[in-house]
């Protein structure tokens, strides 16, 4: 195992924090790789070190959140709707700044999409078809509705400065998933 520098991974987070925060601020379209050095306090040779461009870092910053949900998620289909969920609204919470500015921000519309997915191809395994409530549902309608109402919720509750905690969030959003899938 080889071990990575801690300057390199504080100057990668310090770059990562860096767009995020600027994306609060104004479009990414109109984000420099000289306003996300400044802001990193970093020369732009680091950042160019480390990613090609503006977008494969956000790219990049958008496939490690995607990557620890994914993670969670091989853990979490072993365990009932309650306790699979609490992980992921502590995660969102502990990410608000990158959550909150993905889902509001036009620069990254494709993070909603990506999102998504995740979730459609999280619900696959957990769609009920043993006991024959679901057998003149489409698989696909079924997805397309859990997951466009899981992303929704989460969307929702982020925007809305988290209202209820990851618990209760957890518990109402289980409850609803168990019903529909």
């Amino acid at each position: 195992m080889t071990k990575v520098d801690r300057r390199i991974l504080k100057s990668q987070e310090s770059i990562k924090k860096a767009v995020i925060e600027l994306m609060t601020e104004k479009n990414f379209d109109d984000i420099t790789i000289q306003d996300i050095a400044d802001r990193a306090n970093v020369n732009r040779g680091t950042i160019y070190l480390h990613y090609k461009d503006k977008f494969d870092l956000l790219d990049k910053l958008i496939e490690t959140h995607i990557n620890e949900l994914g993670e969670m998620g091989e853990w979490a289909c072993e365990l009932d709707w309650l306790n699979a969920l609490v992980p992921y609204f502590e995660y969102f919470e502990e990410n608000f700044l990158f959550f909150s500015t993905m889902l509001a921000s036009k620069g990254a519309s494709s993070f909603r999409t990506r999102l998504l997915a995740h979730f459609m191809e999280g619900f696959k395994d957990e769609i009920d078809k043993e006991s024959g409530r679901n057998t003149d549902l489409s698989e696909e309608v079924m997805l397309q509705y859990a997951g466009t109402a899981y992303v929704g919720v989460i969307e929702w509750w982020i925007r809305n400065g988290m209202p209820y905690p990851p618990q209760v969030m957890a518990k109402q959003v289980g409850a609803l998933l168990e019903r529909s899938l």
